[in-house]
């Protein structure tokens, strides 16, 4: 039990403590705070991302480096198919001012290869391919006007329509395939690295579990560090995961819009050549 000794003077109660005892007093609360002190700055560097990488096994590695590889080639097609995409629409909008605009196929025709980047532009070609293979065709000096004789002076006429419509549906199909082109990885990206972040964890959770039983202790300094590498994992699989799946939906929204685009474009040369041709 610590005593205070209390002495009186002119000038008030003042109270004294003797330098022994208040050594006595100080110093285990001294103690105490260097041990929080230390305690804090040992937890705070044994929880740093960076020293639980460091720390980790070699199959905790393995994982990591995965999802890495993962989400920096899923990253790269994000951009590439971002710069992709806003090039085709603006290079399609140019095209149908081009083609509204002309009166002539065959002056479509002459700027379709500045302006390539566009899906249009592989459906245009296709058709008006298949509209001249046709004409030609028709074209003979016995039968000028071609199978319809109804058909003025001079005039070509088309043999089939339906040729020339199965000519856009094919190429239509090719310039999905083309824009579909490295998109289905962000959605396998997007799939599987949550599972593989799933493995590390489980992994991480297994070493935990042998460490308590090699040392028969469940103090959270023997099974922190494991469980903690276990959640890197974890959060290592939804950064790789959700910005693939992310991306993915943005594309599959994007190709809707192309794909609707072309059928009105496809619709739209139909009318002509039959309009024109028939």
């Amino acid at each position: 039990m610590i005593q205070f000794g209390i002495s009186r003077c002119p000038s008030g109660a003042q109270l004294y403590v003797s330098e022994g005892r208040l050594r006595t007093l100080g110093s285990p609360l001294v103690v105490l705070l260097l041990q929080a002190t230390a305690g804090a700055a040992s937890e705070g560097s044994s929880t740093g991302i960076v020293s639980l990488i460091a720390r980790s096994t070699a199959l905790t590695f393995a994982v990591l480096g995965l999802l890495g590889l993962l989400s920096v080639w899923s990253w790269g097609i994000f951009l590439y198919k971002w710069w992709t995409f806003r090039r085709a629409a603006r290079q399609s909008t140019q095209f149908l001012e081009v083609f509204r605009r002309s009166n002539k196929f065959s002056e479509v025709q002459a700027v379709c290869r500045s302006l390539g980047e566009s899906p249009l532009v592989g459906l245009f070609q296709t058709g008006y391919a298949e509209l001249t293979a046709q004409l030609r065709q028709n074209a003979t000096p016995d039968a000028p006007n071609g199978p319809n004789p109804r058909a003025p002076a001079g005039r070509p006429t088309l043999k089939s329509l339906t040729a020339v419509d199965r000519a856009l549906l094919r190429a239509a199909t090719t310039e999905i395939n083309k824009l579909e082109k490295r998109v289905p990885f962000l959605a396998t990206v997007a799939s599987v690295a949550p599972f593989i972040g799933l493995f590390g964890t489980v992994v991480g959770i297994t070493i935990a579990f042998q460490r308590i039983g090699t040392t028969g202790s469940t103090n959270l300094a023997v099974v922190g560090p494991s469980i903690s590498e276990a959640l890197i994992a974890t959060a290592a699989g939804l950064f790789a995961a959700i910005p693939a799946v992310l991306a993915y939906n943005h594309f599959s929204t994007r190709m809707k819009l192309f794909a609707a685009e072309m059928d009105d474009f496809s619709l739209e040369f139909l009318n002509i050549a039959e309009r024109n041709f028939t």
